[in-house]
């Protein structure tokens, strides 16, 4: 059995991936890699303190991989893709990129208009996007 067949026997639901992970722990300062691997107040912690000053964020390097695997654990892949969304929300948020890709059409244009409804929408989206997701793949 080849690698790659071993992933999908151990891992079929593979939502979030390591390399958004990682592409996100850049801006770990931020919380934004934790937000995404679904850790919403360790996110808003390392938010608020950039990281725990930076030692939390080192220490992330090494535990990005064990999150990956539990965020697999907890979360159905569908129709929307978590790490298109996730990359979406990180670097064209104030903008609704994100919410137009999941559909929700009305509010990407009033992000749009408003700068992310003047940032508060894009931090309640970074708290609330795995959530938001989740739903809509409830629903197709």
């Amino acid at each position: 059995m080849n690698d790659k067949a071993i992933e999908k026997v151990y891992f079929p639901n593979d939502t979030h991936g390591l390399f958004v992970g990682y592409l996100l722990w850049i801006f770990g300062f931020m919380g934004a890699h934790r937000f995404y691997y679904g850790r919403p107040i360790s996110g808003s912690i390392y938010f608020f303190t950039f990281g725990l000053v930076g030692i939390g964020w080192l220490i992330d390097l090494f535990l990005i991989p064990g999150m990956d695997e539990k965020c697999d654990l907890k979360y159905k892949s569908g129709a929307i893709n978590y790490n298109i969304a996730w990359t979406l929300l990180t670097f064209t948020g104030v903008l609704g990129l994100h919410r137009f890709y999941m559909g929700k059409y009305l509010s990407g244009i009033l992000y749009l208009v408003s700068g992310g409804i003047f940032g508060i929408g894009y931090l309640y989206d970074y708290v609330t996007l795995n959530e938001q997701i989740t739903e809509i793949q409830r629903t197709w």
